[in-house]
C-alpha cells in the first residue's frame, strides 16, 4: 500500500494545479492541510461516511406497477477507532452501511431487499506542497442480505479506494476490490456486480449544487457497465440537506436481485458528508 501511496503522490504534485488551495468542504469551511490534518486528529469520532438518502420513483423503460415504483434509502455512517495517528499518516475506521428497497405501494408495504455493509479500514489524508487533494482507504467489507436459505447473497472484499481533486469543483474517484465470495448462491456476481469502480463528482462554486457519474465494471472484456448518475442541490448554504436525483441503470443494485437488470428513476432528499461523498 505505501508505494501505491507514493506513485499517486508523486503523480499528483506535478498535476496538481493552483486552485487547490482555495478548496472548501460542503459547508464552505476551508480545506488546507492544516484544517484537514486538524479535523480528522480532533473531529468527532462518529460521523457520516456514504451519502444518506431517502428517494422514491419509478422503473424506466416498462410498464409501471406497484412493485417497480418504490422507496430506497440509504443510511452510512463511519466511527474512528483511535485517537491518534498511525504510521504512514493514516486513521482506523469503522464503517457501516445500509441500503434498503421498500415497495411503499403495496399491500403491508414489505421491505424487499435489506443490504448490510459493515467494513474496518484504514485512511490516509493526501497533501501535495500543504495542499488537501484527497484520500487513499484500504478496506476489508462484508456485504449481504442477512437472508438464510436460497435467498442468502454475501461476499467479501478488500478494497482500495481513492478521491482526488482535479481543482475545487472536480473530484474524481475510483475503487478496486479482491472478492471473496462465500455464498453458492450468488458465485457469479462479478458478473453483475463489477469488479472496480470509477467515476466523477462535480461542485458548482457556490457549493449549492452537485452532479456525479459513477461506472462499475461488470465481469468480461466488453464494455458493460453500471451506471449510477446523481444530482443533488440545496437551498440554503446553511443546510447541509440536499433536493437529490439518483438514476441507476445495470444489474447489482440490491444483493437479493443481483441478476435483475434496473433502470430507475428516484427523487428525494440526501444528507453529505462533510469533504465528499464516498462511492
Amino acid at each position: 500500500m505505501r508505494r501505491i501511496l507514493l506513485i499517486l503522490i508523486a503523480i499528483l504534485a506535478t498535476a496538481a494545479p493552483a486552485a487547490m488551495s482555495q478548496i472548501v468542504s460542503f459547508d464552505g469551511r476551508p480545506m488546507d492541510a492544516d484544517s484537514v490534518r486538524y479535523d480528522f486528529e480532533h473531529q468527532p469520532y462518529f460521523g457520516l461516511y456514504k451519502d444518506n438518502y431517502f428517494i422514491f420513483g419509478p422503473a424506466i423503460g416498462q410498464r409501471l406497477t406497484r412493485a417497480n415504483t418504490n422507496v430506497k434509502f440509504q443510511i452510512s455512517i463511519a466511527q474512528r477507532l483511535t485517537r491518534s495517528t498511525l504510521p504512514f499518516g493514516t486513521y482506523l475506521y469503522l464503517f457501516y452501511t445500509q441500503k434498503v428497497f421498500w415497495n411503499v405501494l403495496q399491500e403491508s408495504l414489505p421491505m424487499t431487499d435489506l443490504n448490510f455493509n459493515p467494513g474496518i479500514g484504514l485512511t490516509k489524508p493526501l497533501f501535495v506542497k500543504d495542499r488537501y487533494i484527497g484520500k487513499v482507504s484500504l478496506i476489508l467489507e462484508h456485504e449481504s442480505n442477512g437472508r438464510d436459505s436460497i435467498q442468502s447473497r454475501s461476499w467479501n472484499k478488500v478494497s482500495l479506494a481513492g478521491s482526488i481533486f482535479i481543482d475545487k469543483q472536480l473530484m474524481v474517484h475510483g475503487k478496486i476490490w479482491i472478492p471473496i465470495i462465500d455464498s453458492s448462491n450468488n458465485s457469479d456476481i462479478l458478473r453483475y456486480s463489477g469488479i472496480y469502480q470509477v467515476g466523477m463528482q462535480f461542485m458548482s462554486l457556490n457549493q449549492r449544487f452537485t452532479g456525479s457519474v459513477t461506472l462499475v465494471k461488470r465481469q468480461g472484456w466488453n464494455l458493460n457497465y453500471n451506471t449510477i448518475l446523481e444530482l443533488a442541490y440545496r437551498f440554503s448554504k446553511r443546510d447541509n440537506e440536499y433536493f437529490f436525483v439518483q438514476y441507476y441503470n445495470g444489474y447489482g443494485e440490491g444483493m437479493l436481485d443481483y441478476k435483475q437488470f434496473h433502470s430507475q428513476l428516484r427523487v428525494g432528499f440526501v444528507i453529505k458528508p462533510r469533504f465528499f461523498s464516498e462511492f
